[in-house]
C-alpha cells in the first residue's frame, strides 16, 4: 500500500469509526453470537496470496462485528495464533487444536512472554516438590530455584529472573556464540551436587548481539530429562522461520515448553505483538488464574472459551489479533516471505561490500538481517566510527561486545529499504572510516 493508497484508506477508515459511533444506539449491547462461532467462518490457514482490502473490510463487518468486542477478540487470536503457527511449522502440540493441550498467545513483548514463563515453570515445580515433601515451604523452594540462559541472552532474560526472586546462572556460549550441551550439563551437575534446583532454560534463537543460535537439538533433551521448562526465545529471528529455507532454525523447538518470537519486529505488525505458544495451557492458567466476582461471566466453566486474562500478567488486553489478521490477509504468506528475503539478500550485500575492503573484517557469520563488523583494529578505532556514524545522523548503529571486541552492527530493519539505501550507508561508512584511520595516524 503506498502512501496515496495508505491515505485514502485512512479516510475510509475514519468515515465507517464515525458511521460506528453514529449508529451506536441502535446495536446490541451484548452479542447474539455463541462461543465458537467465528473459527468456522475464517479459513483454517492463511491465504497464500494477498486478499484484497475491499474483502477484509467486508469481513470485519460480517465476521467481527456481530462478536465485538467478545467474544470475537478471543476467537479471532485463537485462531491468527493457529495461522501463525502453521506457517512456522510448530509441532501440533502448540496449536489451539480441540483435543489438544496446548495454545498460542499475544503478549505484550518477548520480555514479558519470558517472565510469564519463569513465573509459570516456578509455580509448576514448586507444586510438583510440595506434593513430594508437603513439609517444604515454599521460601525454602524459592532459595534454592535456578534458572540458566546463555551469555548471549538479551538482558531481559536476568530481568524476569531479578523478578521472579530466583538465581539466573549464564552458560559459556562456544566459539560461534552458541549455548551447547556441555557447557550447560556441566552447570546442571555442579549446582545440582551443591543442593540448587534447576527448574527453568532460555535457549535464544537468534541473539541481540549477533544473531547467534542456541543449539537445541542438543539442549533440548537435557531440559527434557532433567525436568527443567525450556523456553525458546526467538524475539528477532523467529519472523523468518515462515521461509522454508530457514525452517531448520527452529529445530529442537519440538523439546521446549514454550516458544515465543515477535511480529511486530520482522512480520509488519505494527507494536505490540508478541506471540507465544505453549505445550500445557494449564501450565499458565494454574499460575494465573483468579477468579473474583466481577470477572466470572456465563461461559465461565463451559469448557467452550479461552479466558486469556489467565494467560498473561495484566488483566486488561487490546484486540491485537485483528492487526495480525489484516497484515496476514493483506500480503499473504507469500508477501510476507518475500518481504523476509529481501531483507536477508540486502544484509548479503551489505556483508560482500564489507568483504571487498580490506579495512574491515566481518565478527560473526551472516545468517538473516544482521551483519556484525568492524575496522581491523583496536576498539578505540572502532568506538570512534561509531561516535562519528551517529554523530552524522545519517544512519544509526547499534553496537555490542563480542567477547572482547567491540563490534558495529548494521540491521536491515525497514520495510522501505532498498539496495540503493544500504550502498548509500556503505559509501558512508566508508568515508567516516578513513576520517578516522586519518584522525588515529595524526
Amino acid at each position: 500500500m503506498n502512501a496515496s493508497e495508505f491515505r485514502r484508506r485512512g479516510k475510509e477508515m475514519v468515515d465507517y469509526m464515525a458511521n460506528y459511533m453514529e449508529g451506536i444506539e441502535g446495536r446490541q449491547v451484548y452479542p447474539d453470537v455463541e462461543p465458537g462461532y467465528l473459527r468456522p467462518l475464517i479459513p483454517a490457514a492463511a491465504p497464500q496470496e494477498p486478499d484484497t482490502f475491499e474483502d477484509i473490510i467486508n469481513d470485519v463487518e460480517k465476521i467481527i462485528m456481530p462478536g465485538a468486542a467478545s467474544p470475537a477478540c478471543t476467537e479471532l487470536e485463537t485462531v491468527m495464533m493457529d495461522w501463525l503457527g502453521k506457517m512456522l511449522e510448530l509441532p501440533k502440540a502448540f496449536l489451539n487444536e480441540k483435543a489438544g493441550e496446548g495454545g498460542g498467545v499475544i503478549q505484550g513483548s518477548a520480555s514479558e512472554a519470558t517472565l510469564v514463563a519463569l513465573l509459570a515453570a516456578r509455580t509448576k515445580v514448586i507444586h510438583r516438590l510440595q506434593a513430594a515433601s508437603p513439609e517444604l515451604t515454599q521460601a525454602a523452594i524459592m532459595e534454592k530455584l535456578v534458572a540458566y540462559s546463555s551469555d548471549q541472552a538479551h538482558s531481559s532474560v536476568e530481568r524476569a529472573g531479578l523478578i521472579g526472586g530466583v538465581k539466573l546462572k549464564a552458560i559459556p556460549s562456544d566459539g560461534n556464540f552458541a549455548m551447547r550441551a556441555s557447557a550447560l550439563q556441566e552447570a546442571l551437575e555442579r549446582d545440582k551436587a551443591a543442593g540448587l534446583i534447576p527448574f527453568f532454560m532460555v535457549a535464544t534463537l537468534g541473539t541481540t548481539t549477533c544473531c547467534s543460535f542456541d543449539n537445541l537439538l542438543e539442549v533440548g533433551p537435557i531440559c527434557n530429562k532433567e525436568d527443567i521448562w525450556l523456553h525458546v526465545d526467538a524475539a528477532y529471528a523467529g519472523s523468518a522461520f515462515i521461509c522454508p529455507e530457514f525452517r531448520h532454525l527452529l529445530n529442537g523447538v519440538e523439546f521446549a515448553d514454550s516458544f515465543n518470537f515477535n511480529p511486530h519486529k520482522w512480520l509488519l505488525v505494527n507494536f505490540d505483538c508478541s506471540a507465544m505458544w505453549v505445550k500445557k495451557r494449564t501450565d499458565l492458567t494454574g499460575a494465573f488464574r483468579l477468579d473474583p466476582t466481577y470477572l466470572k461471566h456465563s461461559h465461565q466453566d463451559s469448557g467452550l472459551i479461552t479466558d486469556y486474562r489467565h494467560w498473561q500478567i495484566p488483566l486488561g488486553r487490546r484486540f491485537r489479533s485483528l492487526k495480525m489478521w489484516f497484515v496476514f490477509r493483506m500480503y499473504g504468506v507469500k508477501g510476507l516471505q518475500a518481504y523476509i528475503r529481501k531483507h536477508v539478500q540486502l544484509s548479503h550485500e551489505f556483508e560482500s561490500l564489507v568483504r571487498q575492503d580490506p579495512r574491515f573484517e566481518i565478527c560473526v557469520e551472516v545468517i538473516l538481517g544482521l551483519v556484525c563488523f568492524r575496522l581491523k583494529g583496536s576498539n578505540k578505532v572502532n568506538e570512534a566510527l561509531l561516535q562519528r556514524i551517529n554523530s552524522a545522523k545519517k544512519i544509526h548503529l547499534v553496537p555490542c561486545h563480542l567477547r572482547d571486541k567491540f563490534v558495529l552492527r548494521f540491521a536491515i530493519c525497514s520495510r522501505t529499504v532498498e539496495s540503493a539505501h544500504v550502498q548509500r550507508a556503505w559509501e558512508h561508512i566508508k568515508e567516516l572510516a578513513a576520517d578516522v584511520l586519518r584522525a588515529e595516524r595524526e
